[in-house]
């Protein structure tokens, strides 16, 4: 029993640090993966890549989530939707004055950074 143990500790100790540095590392990275495998699987995602508002299917999912949380009667429904309708109308057309307003103010590189810009940042 003695010598088994006595085994056990003489291999530990012949563990060259660059492996042992190694195995450790790759341990941690691994367990890294599998809990942010395990956090995205509940969904955290989703929550932090929400489709944008004024997107059809954003509307559609803010709509959706509006009438369940607020258990909204079908009356409620249709006021709702229309008055989102008039909010999403409003904010498309603030959005694209203003762009206007800051194109008007651009020279034309400027102008072209400006819209590759506000492509970068289109819903995907």
């Amino acid at each position: 029993m003695g010598t088994n143990l006595l085994e056990k500790a003489s291999f530990a100790r012949s563990w060259d640090p660059k492996v042992a540095c190694m195995v450790t590392l790759t341990l941690v990275f691994l367990c890294g993966a599998a809990a942010g495998a395990v956090v995205m699987n509940f969904g955290v995602h989703n929550r932090l890549h929400q489709t944008s508002f004024d997107t059809a299917v954003g509307r559609e999912v803010f709509f959706a989530r509006m009438t369940r949380e607020l258990s909204l009667t079908p009356v409620q429904q249709e006021q709702m939707e229309s008055i989102l309708n008039d909010f999403w109308q409003y904010y498309r057309t603030v959005l694209s004055d203003s762009k206007i307003k800051v194109e008007q103010i651009l020279n034309e590189e400027q102008r072209r950074k400006f819209e590759r810009i506000l492509q970068e940042r289109q819903p995907r």
